[in-house]
């Protein structure tokens, strides 16, 4: 969709964008992070023209956009900036309907696009069709700006940090918004913020920069999980793991060999192998290992005058996640029927792995100090 190639911008003796080569897929939000200065909000201009390159090519759909009129290539890109920018002279309807009215479109046509618009944002029509910029709050100036952006159905919306102006609560509701309009439009969104738990929540792939190059260019899991250099994990922050256990995936850590039992197997048989194994629970699987069941310590021992195999004691109505579940859902689990363990099946319904508190801790332990 969008390809730089080798493509540089220097500013004087300050090179603000160094031999950048990278490529965004369609329909994709893809987030370019870093510290002030590092090249981000250059990087996202150069796509609109509004800075141009000092050395190599972008390509839009396999276009060199240097060979295009800039100013219709504008008008086919969304652009949301932070100070959202509206024509305080004009009306809500005038705002949105700027680019379309420039592209000649019919009155009509506009005035069904406006109030299309309206409604997507969740601001009706009959309310704010007439109204001007200045009888907004900040939140619904910034919806103002994102139908703008949309009005004549862009292929690409470039967003340069457009909620850092509004309040915390402001921001995280529009920022759930876009989730949901992308959803639904799949446009190819480049999107410029400071704030990577925002990176993390928005975006299908974030670059990390610095100094005018991409050091990581990859999907938030990847990145929490496997950083690929020692300023990304510094940038991100170790303790991000901890924070946001939705990155991690159970099969990515979870204890792939869990000690198990069958169910033909003697109450005896099952106290042996947990007292060699040093566990206080079987996981009960059949001959095929498929999971069928758990039985602990507890069980056998309160079982064991009137119970001679697992087969007649074992529990079956056990919480256990798929193989790709992450460990949110694996703590939702825990805490809500406040057991110790979790086990992953796969689609097949074979015993995959087992979670457990003290393996929880120990690795996000790991994540947190290596």
């Amino acid at each position: 969709m969008i390809s730089f190639k080798n493509v540089t911008k220097r500013f004087d003796n300050f090179t603000a964008v160094d031999n950048l080569t990278i490529n965004f897929n369609k329909g994709e939000t893809i987030v370019l992070i870093g510290p002030s200065g590092c090249g981000k909000t250059t990087t996202l201009r150069m796509i609109n023209r509004l800075i141009e390159p000092t050395e190599g090519t972008i390509y839009i759909n396999g276009t060199d956009i240097s060979k295009l009129d800039v100013v219709e290539l504008r008008r086919n890109i969304g652009y949301v900036i932070q100070q959202i920018a509206l024509f305080p002279h004009m009306t809500i309807a005038q705002n949105i309907g700027l680019v379309p009215y420039l592209k000649n479109w019919p009155e009509k046509k506009r005035k069904e696009r406006v109030e299309e618009l309206l409604e997507f944002v969740g601001m009706p029509p009959s309310e704010f069709y007439h109204r001007y910029p200045n009888e907004l709050s900040g939140g619904q100036q910034q919806r103002i700006g994102v139908a703008r952006a949309l009005a004549a159905d862009p292929e690409i919306i470039l967003m340069d940090e457009p909620f850092g102006a509004v309040d915390p609560i402001t921001r995280a509701t529009l920022q759930e918004e876009l989730l949901q309009m992308q959803d639904k439009l799949g446009k190819t969104i480049i999107f410029v913020t400071h704030d990577m738990d925002e990176a993390l929540k928005l975006a299908d792939k974030i670059a990390i920069m610095k100094d005018g190059k991409v050091l990581q260019y990859d999907s938030p899991e990847q990145l929490l999980t496997n950083p690929a250099h020692g300023f990304v994990e510094e940038f991100i922050g170790k303790d991000r793991l901890i924070r946001q256990p939705e990155f991690i995936n159970v099969k990515d850590i979870m204890i792939k060999n869990p000690v198990t039992i069958l169910p033909e197997r003697t109450l005896t048989q099952a106290l042996e192998k947990m007292r060699r194994q040093k566990v206080d629970s079987l996981m009960v699987v059949d001959k095929t290992d498929k999971f069928i069941g758990l039985i602990t310590a507890n069980d056998v021992l309160q079982n064991f005058d009137n119970a001679e195999k697992v087969a007649e004691i074992y529990k079956t109505d056990v919480h256990y996640v798929s193989e790709d579940a992450n460990v949110s859902q694996v703590l939702a689990i825990m805490a809500e029927k406040q057991v110790g363990y979790v086990p992953v099946i796969s689609d097949d319904q074979k015993l995959s792995g087992l979670i457990t508190r003290s393996s929880l801790v120990n690795v996000l332990g790991q994540r947190l100090t290596k």
